[in-house]
């Protein structure tokens, strides 16, 4: 039976204020313009938009903000059925510095956690062929037991999970705790998206590439596609040789945020389509490359699926 629903994005649905002034922190940064964040949001709006059928679950405030965020899903068809409006708890905010290296940020975390299992039933996730989540998103219960149990579900179901290990110290203070759930879930054999900052804050140390390969190997996932900025991509696939890409050079980086969001929504349009680990790359860095010359999401005002294949 086929499946409707491409990919069922899990976790924080929220809004990001990025700083208009490009180059300082938020210190130094005086105005900010809104836009729609998350990474599961940006991966579920660029894989819409890419003409998959994408569904979100998260949770949000009932407020201005959350009817924001409400109005830009439905203006790319995105399944909003197991989103969840809180009266006790307004929708969660991020200040984000305009930066060309990883930009600074201040999270106000109040609603985007409270992620129930109600909001994933099992005929969904029979429904699913792509269960994504993020580090972000298992940071705080209850949506981190909600998310591994209905992890483990998908799985039985059928499903092919994937993670984005956006680590930060800022949001999971405790690296221990961190790894531990990280592993849980790299147990399912997710897609792994990874790129060398977070894993510098992840192990709190540079690693090697072969270190950090073998530490998700071991966990037992099959595919690790770590991003390395202006130096590209590595892919490992357990048992095989390392593909490693350049990245497209780009003349002038407006934006940094939401970068790696757009890479993996990439990987993740051409895994569905069945195209090769070197073309999924291909696809997912020309989706980066469009992303780093936009302040916020990928412009409105173009075909980005024309963009990819051409």
């Amino acid at each position: 039976m086929e499946r409707e629903i491409d990919i069922l994005c899990v976790g924080e649905a929220l809004v990001d204020f990025i700083g208009h002034q490009q180059g300082v922190n938020i210190n130094q940064t005086r105005d900010y313009h809104r836009y729609l964040g998350g990474s599961p949001t940006n991966v579920a709006m660029n894989t819409s938009r890419l003409g998959l059928k994408s569904a979100l679950v998260a949770t949000i405030g009932k407020d201005g903000f959350g009817e924001y965020i409400l109005q830009r899903l439905k203006e790319v068809n995105i399944n909003v059925n197991n989103i969840l409006a809180l009266e006790t708890e307004p929708t969660s905010t991020i200040f984000v510095s305009r930066s060309t290296d990883t930009p600074d940020f201040v999270a106000y975390r109040k609603s985007d956690f409270i992620i129930t299992e109600k909001q994933i039933e099992l005929k969904t996730l029979q429904q699913t062929k792509i269960f994504h989540t993020t580090c972000f998103a298992l940071s705080k219960n209850p949506a981190r037991d909600t998310i591994l149990k209905k992890a483990k579900e998908a799985v039985n179901a059928g499903c092919k999970l994937s993670i984005d290990v956006n680590f930060s110290e800022k949001i999971w203070p405790d690296r221990a705790l961190a790894v531990e759930v990280i592993k849980e879930y790299c147990s399912y054999n997710p897609l792994v998206k990874i790129s060398e900052d977070d894993m510098e804050r992840l192990f709190n140390t540079k690693k090697s590439h072969k270190e950090i390969f073998d530490f998700f190997h071991k966990s037992g996932v099959e595919i690790v596609c770590l991003t390395l900025g202006e130096k590209g991509v590595v892919l490992s696939q357990k048992g095989k040789s390392e593909i490693s890409l350049p990245a497209i050079d780009i003349k002038k980086v407006m934006d940094t945020t939401g970068a790696g969001d757009a890479f993996w929504s990439g990987f993740l349009f051409a895994y569905i389509k069945k195209k090769s680990m070197e073309d999924s790359l291909k696809i997912a860095l020309k989706l980066a490359a469009l992303k780093l010359q936009n302040v916020g999401r990928l412009p409105d005002n173009i075909n980005i699926l024309s963009k990819l294949i051409s």
